[in-house]
């Protein structure tokens, strides 16, 4: 589980651009709500602020650098996040949190601290920095989906891409023949979290999936039929269904994936006589036989946009079964739990990461959503989420057998 060897002035040029991205993430706040709680079992916003330079100073700072702590009560109230499993919702008020300035004030002496500390050496420090960067990233995402649950008056809008064009919807079902498919990436010099490893061979049997992500429209269909509650995505008015974006509501764009938790998108695929794929059968259908096949890599990820577009707007980007929109534009669930690749071994400097969460209460997501960095679009890569939590930017299609 080694990091690429790019050197350390190429990986404080890529933290200093993930540190751009969201610090961008929090000035679309108004000033007056970073103290808001937009899901109720989420930390308030304030929280995120130190977190992220946190994260990066209690990771760094003894590791590798020896650099004496200055707030160390900041450091601990600002280590960890939340994960809302069987537990009650957090109950601190506002007047709980330390002031904004003194957020900031310890945000931006953390940044000076560590890249003084960076800069005066060649710091054997890859691994730990890459670790810094993804985790960075990971909260641009979720702090993304989180943001869009705050109220529209409380965001200072921002532009994004123009949506793509759909294309003219092709067969709907693809077939996948039987055969064998690579998970997980081997040890080398390629970075990858802890339950990427080990790479390792499955036979999967034949299976037919549905070529596109499920749509709004297909899934209304289904609420229609079984009066199944809606999306926390989507709002009903006396004209209809609206779609809630990021910076407005529009009418409930109907070729555009689903967002759904897990348990819906279950419900849905148990509605239509099929069912979510395993993490093997989604695996398979990506990528196909070859596990180190370049891939069409084109699609609605790295930030470009805050929502999503038509399922039919990259139809150029498939995988080698046809499959299109597989990278981007929502992730996608799969029936597989979160649990460990044989010869799983936990990051000495972190052994929670993913420990934690091989509880039999998450599962796996696979691909990638408009706010996910391209780096992680790697195909060893593995999220994960309870099936009840609905504020993920995540879709699903489904497999017969």
């Amino acid at each position: 589980m080694l990091s690429a060897r790019m050197g350390t002035s190429a990986l404080r040029s890529r933290l200093a651009a993930a540190r751009a991205q969201t610090d961008r993430l929090f000035d679309i706040v108004r000033t007056d709500s970073l103290y808001d709680r937009p899901i109720a079992e989420r930390h308030r916003i304030v929280f995120y602020v130190g977190h992220l330079e946190a994260f990066d100073w209690n990771l760094l700072r003894e590791q590798v650098m020896g650099i004496k702590a200055f707030r160390p009560d900041f450091d601990q109230l600002f280590a960890f996040g939340i994960d809302p499993v069987g537990g009650g919702l957090p109950s601190d008020q506002p007047g709980d949190w330390p002031p904004l300035e003194e957020v900031r004030r310890y945000k931006e002496r953390i940044r000076e601290s560590l890249d003084r500390g960076l800069e005066a050496q060649e710091l054997d420090a890859d691994l730990l920095l890459n670790v810094a960067i993804e985790h960075r990233l990971m909260h641009a995402e979720t702090l993304a989906y989180m943001l869009h649950q705050l109220p529209l008056e409380r965001k200072l809008q921002t532009p994004q891409a123009a949506v793509a064009s759909a294309s003219p919807r092709e067969s709907a079902v693809m077939e996948v023949p039987a055969g064998k498919v690579t998970l997980g990436q081997p040890s080398g010099d390629a970075f990858g979290w802890d339950n990427e490893f080990e790479a390792h061979i499955a036979q999967v049997s034949a299976f037919e999936i549905d070529r596109y992500k499920v749509t709004n429209g297909e899934y209304l269909k289904f609420i229609e039929e079984t009066h199944a509650a809606h999306p926390i995505f989507w709002r009903q008015t006396s004209g209809g269904w609206l779609y809630r974006g990021m910076f407005e509501e529009i009418p409930l764009p109907l070729d555009w994936p689903v967002y759904v938790s897990h348990a819906e998108a279950s419900a849905y695929a148990s509605w239509a006589g099929k069912a979510l794929p395993t993490e093997p059968e989604w695996q398979r259908a990506a990528y196909g036989d070859a596990p180190d096949a370049i891939l069409p890599y084109a699609g609605n990820f790295d930030f470009h946009r805050w929502d999503p577009v038509p399922v039919t707007a990259f139809p150029k980007s498939r995988s080698p079964f046809g499959l299109v929109g597989l990278w981007g534009n929502g992730w996608e669930w799969t029936s597989s739990l979160f649990e460990p690749f044989p010869g799983f071994q936990p990051f000495p400097f972190y052994p929670g990461y993913s420990a934690n969460f091989f509880d039999g209460k998450h599962y796996v997501m696979k691909g990638g959503s408009a706010r996910t960095a391209a780096c992680m679009l790697r195909r060893s890569f593995r999220n994960w989420f309870q099936p009840q939590y609905p504020y993920v930017y995540a879709g699903f299609r489904c497999v017969s057998r």
